[in-house]
């Protein structure tokens, strides 16, 4: 396949006009590519990477807890259609014979490509290690202490596939959880009420990414910069919601500032109802109630979002970021930060020919994955 006249998103961050070819599932070539086979004029549109969700529940119904193939398969599927190429499913706070059944039955879905599905990258393991004052929807009755042995065994499970453990560093063993986990994963600190010197030690253990940030954490204060001031000070990755509820506008463009063009990373964090109409639906072993755009427990709390990960880019962009700096935060920003930039996350020569076709007003028109345009 060669794709001509797009206006190709370079993997130095920077839009070029150019031809594309993908061969066997990768792309083969990129600048002027001539050749008289299987050819798609793209019309001047801009040709990105497809966007890699690194925080994801579910969607289309199906939540990665179902703890069934058929429901994750739903999922890859779904992401397919609204651009998502890569994604890590992502767990809740449950019991660990719950999640040993769920990693258990997503281990051998991990990095396999079926024809029209966005593929399963690795397990993002979200709880139960957390704080319960910073619970958020997490299920308060599954929340415990950092439990090393407990992990190893989910690890195990999981056939090695969890890419990263989300956790509250402050609670008692957490930082020796931090420095034992960290050579078999990455650690990612969320849900927690750490001070900035509790979180400056996590940093320093080795924990290398924040979960959600500003949602399910201790506050940004003058006298005490919270894990907020901790992360820029270690220079870690950290994730937005950017679904325009769970952040102000202003609250994006200032972490866009503060930790520059190659540590955000947007998520969607959405949960089964993306993709679906308003009503009642679950996450977590708790009843969420959808409508008008947004997804709360009884009580009021945000529970995770109904937003694609296509929907927090054009919202960065609309809050005023700029274009390559909001892409890079969907595409390779979380590629890089979760290990997966090798094969996918920028447009270059050997990488998996996974792609976007985008109009001039960032709506999406095509979508590309190992090389086969997906049905939309």
């Amino acid at each position: 396949m060669i794709i001509k006249n797009g206006i190709l998103f370079c993997d130095d961050g920077i839009f070029r006009k150019a031809d594309l070819e993908t061969r066997d599932g990768v792309i083969a070539a990129i600048g002027t590519v001539d050749g008289g086979y299987d050819v798609f004029d793209t019309k001047d549109r801009y040709v990105v990477p497809g966007f890699v969700d690194i925080h994801i529940h579910g969607c289309a119904g199906a939540d990665f807890c179902d703890g069934d193939a058929e429901a994750i398969e739903t999922m890859a599927r779904f992401l397919a259609t609204v651009g998502t190429t890569s994604f890590l499913g992502t767990s809740m706070a449950l019991s660990e014979d719950m999640l040993a059944d769920i990693f258990t039955v997503a281990q051998p879905l991990v990095g396999q490509y079926t024809s029209g599905s966005a593929v399963m990258r690795g397990i993002y393991m979200e709880g139960p290690f957390f704080n319960q004052e910073k619970r958020g929807a997490q299920n308060e009755k599954y929340i415990i202490n950092p439990d090393f042995d407990m992990f190893s065994r989910l690890f195990d499970a999981a056939g090695g596939h969890i890419n990263t453990i989300a956790m509250a560093p402050e609670l008692p063993g957490g930082l020796d959880f931090i420095k034992h986990a960290r050579a078999m994963t990455r650690v990612s600190v969320a849900h927690s009420n750490a001070t900035y010197d509790a979180a400056k030690a996590a940093f320093d253990a080795g924990a290398l990414n924040v979960t959600h940030l500003f949602n399910g954490m201790s506050p940004f204060a003058h006298r005490d910069p919270g894990i907020l001031g901790a992360a820029a000070d270690a220079n870690a990755t950290v994730e937005l919601i950017c679904d325009g509820y769970h952040l102000h506008p202003a609250a994006v463009r200032a972490v866009f500032a503060l930790f520059g063009a190659d540590k955000v990373c947007l998520i969607s964090d959405a949960m089964r109802a993306c993709g679906m109409p308003d009503g009642s639906y679950e996450l977590g072993g708790q009843k969420v109630i959808v409508g008008d755009g947004t997804a709360n427990l009884e009580n009021g709390s945000l529970a995770g979002s109904v937003a694609t990960l296509h929907d927090c880019f054009c919202n960065a962009v609309r809050f005023g970021i700029p274009v390559e700096i909001a892409l890079k935060a969907a595409t390779i920003n979380p590629a890089r930060a979760m290990g997966l930039d090798m094969a996918v996350g920028s447009l270059m020569r050997g990488k998996q020919a996974d792609l976007l076709i985008l109009d001039r007003e960032y709506n999406l028109e095509k979508v590309m994955i190992n090389g086969e345009w997906v049905k939309m």
